[in-house]
């Protein structure tokens, strides 16, 4: 079922599949279906993209002020690749790492986030079609697949950097995105962007939960295996002002994360 998801090229397609096998996997697990085992599996190094967007190097990437009504279209697209990416991200975790022993509830977090991703992603292509505009009419982020392809053999490093550094920072900057379509009338962008906040407190915190679990497992200390981690994998720079109430909400300490930004900052 994962496999199948990142097969699919479509993002509309993708989103539909996703929240589909979302709908089977957990109406098995509600016992309304028959159980569903988990397998091993080979997903692919790269999931399947539609020809558009052009994906660009980061530097590359055509920067808009959000203050105009095509800024704001641009800051939607990025959105929408973001989620995009997020969908494909939440079931390569369950194909990746299939052969890993871990309880039922590993799986029950991730096929809920690629639920929710997919979701995420339809409201935000409903944002720029209401806006004149579709998704793949701008160039994007080439460079949002590399912390999975560097964590391809890591579980730990994987929900280190996907949902405890990544999905993070989007509590970091969503609330300011929030204020831009609110200053700007926008009601639907603010109603999509205000969905995709409250839902991604949990995803950081699955990370986190998962990521303490293998900790304890593995008799390591959570914080330094951590930053250990973060250091091999991650190659932005963890960057304040950060919104500790809700990183707190998702099982994320400041000792996690100031340390690493005062090195960078130091660095």
């Amino acid at each position: 079922m994962a496999v199948e998801v990142l097969s699919t090229a479509d993002g509309r397609a993708k989103a539909a599949l996703s929240r589909a096998h979302a709908a089977t996997w957990f109406a098995a697990r509600r016992g309304e279906s028959a159980p569903i085992a988990i397998g091993t599996a080979s997903p692919p190094d790269f999931p399947a993209r539609p020809t558009k967007p052009d994906l660009l190097e980061p530097r590359d990437v055509p920067r808009r002020r959000p203050g105009s009504p095509t800024g704001r279209i641009a800051l939607l697209h990025a959105v929408a690749h973001i989620e995009l990416n997020a969908v494909d991200l939440h079931w390569d975790i369950i194909a990746r790492f299939g052969h890993v022993p871990m309880p039922q509830g590993f799986y029950d977090d991730w096929v809920k986030s690629g639920d929710e991703e997919a979701k995420h992603f339809g409201l935000v292509c409903d944002c720029l079609e209401a806006l004149g505009s579709h998704y793949g009419a701008l160039p994007a982020h080439a460079g949002m697949w590399r912390a999975a392809s560097d964590t391809a053999d890591d579980l730990p490093g994987r929900l280190a950097v996907v949902p405890m550094v990544l999905e993070a920072r989007g509590l970091d900057v969503t609330p300011g995105m929030i204020g831009i379509f609110e200053k700007a009338g926008e009601a639907q962008a603010v109603a999509a962007l205000k969905t995709i906040y409250a839902e991604e407190v949990a995803h950081v915190a699955y990370g986190s939960k998962w990521f303490n679990f293998l900790c304890g497992r593995d008799e390591l200390d959570p914080k330094e295996a951590f930053h250990s981690l973060v250091r091999r994998y991650f190659h932005g720079a963890l960057k304040p002002p950060f919104n500790e109430e809700k990183r707190a909400d998702a099982g994320l300490p400041p000792d996690f994360y100031w340390p690493l930004a005062e090195e960078k900052a130091r660095g």
